[in-house]
């Protein structure tokens, strides 16, 4: 796409019978916090940290380290490491700009609406709590599934959980990392791709239907008939 970005597409409205949310660099970055988390794990194993940064964004702990760490790879261990993070790095992590408000206007709405995250429940809950950001009733984690994204198995879950995964039902993912956006499209749900923690370039790769700086591009505008009408603006011109 070149380094000149241009994020002023003219504003699209679509509508939609749910909203799965990812969490870190979706609703959430706690960047720093998970750079130190793979710092401190890659000591532990023996492996350079920046080669487990290459490729451990929206991805399971436990899928990272069945390949690297097999001795460690049980949601025991999995599940206290990633419980550590919003404890002991609290002040590391800050709203995505848009998805407080987002949500808010979900929830004021009774409208469907969940996480489905790569992280476990403790991860989750302990970063929401931090932040003061809603818990939702039907939240997916890692544990819930046996295989992490780009399966799509987490979101089919999540449909399921929120009672939305008849055909004819159109869902939304909203999703930062390429191994989430694969997921969102296999499960058959439109997905917007934030530019977060990847570049432009590797978020159109992935396939998402619209690309966005962060969830201020993403507003509620219309409610009918059981649905939601959101308009998406300055969208990625590709």
């Amino acid at each position: 796409m070149g380094s000149q970005l241009d994020f002023t597409s003219e504003p699209i409205r679509a509508t939609f019978d749910g909203f799965l949310f990812d969490m870190d660099g979706t609703i959430i970055d706690s960047t720093p916090a998970i750079v130190k988390h793979w710092e401190n794990l890659g000591g532990d194993i023996g492996v350079d940290p920046a080669t487990i940064l290459a490729t451990s964004h929206g991805r399971r702990s436990i899928d990272v380290l069945k390949i690297l760490a097999p001795e460690k790879a049980n949601w025991e261990y999995v599940q206290e490491m990633e419980g550590r993070l919003p404890r002991e790095h609290a002040s590391s992590a800050t709203e995505i700009p848009g998805a407080r408000s987002l949500i808010d206007k979900l929830i004021s709405l009774a409208f469907p609406w969940t996480i489905v995250t790569s992280g476990t429940r403790p991860l989750v809950t302990g970063w929401l709590s931090v932040l003061s950001l809603a818990i939702p009733e039907h939240i997916v984690t890692a544990e819930d599934v046996p295989v992490g994204k780009p399966d799509p198995e987490c979101y089919l879950l999540g449909k399921k959980k929120l009672g939305i995964q008849d055909e004819g039902k159109d869902i939304l993912v909203l999703e930062d990392a390429p191994a989430g956006i694969k997921a969102g499209k296999a499960a058959g749900c439109k997905v917007i791709g934030l530019v977060t923690s990847h570049t432009a370039d590797q978020v159109a790769a992935a396939g998402p239907d619209w690309i966005v700086k962060d969830l201020e591009s993403v507003k509620v505008v219309g409610v009918e008939g059981g649905k939601i009408t959101i308009e998406i603006s300055n969208a990625l011109k590709c």
